[in-house]
């Protein structure tokens, strides 16, 4: 097993335009003949390899979180919000010639045999992998998507008809799992809970939840299903996390194996975006999510900055701080607790929130190692929960704080929640409401005035064999649920 995750690392060495004649509707990591287990496992490898790798690098620049270093270039067309039509290319053949395709055999297979624990599992990841593709690509293949020859140019399926029927088939395969239930066979060849299936229908219920938050700006903002689950409580006990790690050549955590290990960690540094929100509140979280510098201090820089600050070299500031064996998260408690305060703000009058949002920061703080976290939260603490009675002002304070959590946990989905919500505010340095610590237009952006990217372009490689797909005009083309 070891052996198969490595091959998935090393098929992604480098987070660069390199092409392949990979196509989606061709799995390469499924051989002929293989087990449900195998190619669960597959599955997982190659999510954890974008969720940990490509998208990890992309959402920790645009969560702002993190920005190109002075000293090196790699990264400038993602800080000038100017990517071209081929950056995605790897990722969109790994998650649907890889991940997709291994999780639809798992589907094929489980339902065949009647193994209704091993098809819920495939259908949540499934979901889970198309949220993330329309929340970075927009309208992407699904209803046509993973039938091989049989259709070879998939069109696009509309966001909104992808939630809503992702949501569908999570609740379909849920009822066939209570009905029957048989549990998965695969064991510990499931690198997330084991085949422990209490944990995968709590997996199955936040997911629901965060499809249904996602859409809580929207027209289809369903506050009925959201307070049922509420109401349900059978939230994430466990954190989602890919740990199949360890400190050896294409065996380590993705962005270690990248950055750190390949491309010498001279790219990615601490942004005053976030490093001075910590700093600002005395937060320990700065010195678990940074790195001190060589003379053994924190600092970061402005967003976008590092064209104009000439010789200045990636040691002299902070960066990123993870390990050969950081697990990759999928979905963690404290993520959970956010989503579920935020529901109870938005949908009844904000009972309980206060008490959800003290377990996201908490649990936040625990996974960081760090105790005291009573200090911070609760009456006097620097992030007490204030409730005003305004929902917007309300959701703020949980968003800002989930935006805090997720930096070097889940980089992607900071980004995304920043889209959704417009929190942390996103400002300008010239603007009179400009403080250190909130997020800004890159000072790199090439875009006209205070515009910012807002979604990817397809990937060339499948614009040039799928002729139902039409390339996107602009990257300032929003996703189907930013109608805030």
């Amino acid at each position: 097993m070891k052996k198969l995750i490595s091959l998935l690392f090393m098929s992604l060495l480098v987070f660069t335009s390199c092409e392949d004649e990979l196509d989606i509707n061709t799995n390469p990591n499924t051989p002929p003949e293989i087990s449900r287990g195998l190619a669960l496992s597959a599955a997982q490898g190659s999510i954890a390899t974008i969720m940990g790798g490509e998208f990890f690098n992309l959402g920790g620049i645009y969560a702002q979180y993190y920005t190109q270093a002075p000293s090196a270039g790699q990264y400038d067309a993602i800080e000038e919000y100017n990517l071209n039509t081929d950056f995605a290319n790897r990722t969109w053949t790994e998650l649907y010639a890889g991940g997709l395709n291994d999780l639809q055999f798992v589907e094929n297979k489980s339902m065949e045999d009647g193994d209704t624990g091993s098809y819920l599992i495939a259908t949540i990841l499934k979901a889970y992998t198309f949220q993330y593709l329309v929340d970075i690509f927009g309208d992407v293949p699904y209803t046509e998507a993973l039938q091989g020859n049989d259709n070879i140019s998939p069109a696009p399926t509309p966001g909104e008809d992808i939630y809503l029927d992702l949501i569908a088939t999570i609740d379909e395969a849920l009822v066939q799992y209570e009905d029957n239930p048989v549990n998965s066979e695969v064991g510990q060849q499931d690198l997330i809970y084991n085949a422990d299936m209490d944990l995968w229908v709590q997996f199955a219920n936040t997911l629901k939840l965060k499809l249904y938050m996602r859409m809580s700006y929207t027209p289809q903002a369903n506050s009925a299903a959201v307070m049922s689950l509420i109401n349900e409580n059978n939230f994430l006990s466990e954190d989602a996390s890919f740990r199949a790690f360890s400190d050896a050549t294409d065996k380590r955590n993705p962005y270690y194996e990248v950055q750190i290990e390949f491309l010498g960690n001279v790219n990615t540094v601490a942004s005053n975006s976030l490093f001075e929100f910590y700093s600002r509140n005395d937060d320990p979280r700065l010195q678990k999510v940074f790195t001190a510098n060589n003379e053994d201090e924190y600092v970061g820089i402005e967003q976008g900055i590092g064209k104009t600050m000439g010789g200045t070299q990636a040691r002299e500031l902070s960066r990123p701080d993870i390990k050969p064996d950081t697990p990759v998260y999928f979905m963690t408690v404290a993520e959970s607790s956010f989503l579920q305060a935020e529901a109870l703000v938005r949908y009844a009058g904000g009972t309980g929130a206060e008490e959800l949002y003290n377990s996201g920061v908490t649990r936040s703080f625990e996974q960081n190692i760090i105790p005291n976290v009573n200090d911070f939260i609760g009456s006097g603490g620097v992030y007490e929960f204030m409730s005003s009675g305004n929902v917007e002002e309300d959701v703020e304070q949980i968003i800002v704080q989930k935006w805090a959590a997720l930096a070097n946990i889940n980089n992607i989905e900071a980004w995304i929640e920043a889209l959704r919500t417009g929190y942390p505010v996103l400002t300008t340095v010239a603007e009179p409401e400009y403080e250190e610590g909130r997020r800004i237009v890159s000072l790199a952006s090439v875009l006209p005035g205070d515009q910012i990217l807002l979604s990817l372009y397809y990937p060339d490689n499948e614009i040039q064999r799928n002729n139902n797909l039409t390339q996107k005009e602009n990257l300032t083309q929003k996703v189907w649920w930013n109608q805030r």
